[in-house]
């Protein structure tokens, strides 16, 4: 965030990044099928920037893979976060770049999913609303300053 605006939580706590996926030979074969399965949808949004703070939503703690559900049959995915502070005003950027992410990275076929950790933000109820209704996302990534903020969480930088 730019400089003089206070930050809500200005002393987050920071956790420590997990280890990198161990790859097989299995997952390199181009002529294996591989379902995709929660550990992938983590590491897909485990380095997505916080957008106040100058690190990954993984060391903060927001999104952890036990909380990432992948049906890969079904083709669904759901991920709950859980933002820092229980007023985070950051929550639906929060979540509305896991969102876009996934869209971005998954094939067309998944419904995804993506909602607050129940009990942990007081505006919960509305962050998710916002977060499953398509057409109000849509309307969000037409908005090209809103737009350019996600993408500057998606960007990456050094770990």
């Amino acid at each position: 965030m730019s400089g003089g605006t206070r930050l809500e939580n200005a002393n987050p706590l920071v956790f420590q990044r997990s280890g990198e996926r161990l790859l097989t030979a299995t997952d390199e074969d181009e002529n294996v099928a591989d379902p995709i399965d929660d550990r992938e949808i983590f590491d897909l949004i485990r380095s997505i920037n916080d957008p106040e703070h100058p690190l990954s939503l993984e060391e903060l703690n927001v999104v952890e893979q036990l909380r990432v559900n992948v049906n890969d049959q079904d083709s669904t995915v759901a991920v709950e976060f859980t933002p820092t502070i229980p007023h985070c005003s950051m929550a639906t950027l929060i979540g509305l770049s896991i969102k876009v992410k996934l869209l971005r990275s998954l094939p067309g076929r998944f419904k995804i999913d993506v909602h607050i950790t129940p009990g942990t933000h007081a505006s919960e109820d509305a962050v998710n609303k916002q977060l499953a209704d398509k057409e109000r996302v849509a309307a969000a990534l037409e908005n090209s300053q809103l737009l350019e903020v996600v993408n500057q969480c998606l960007s990456s930088r050094a770990m």
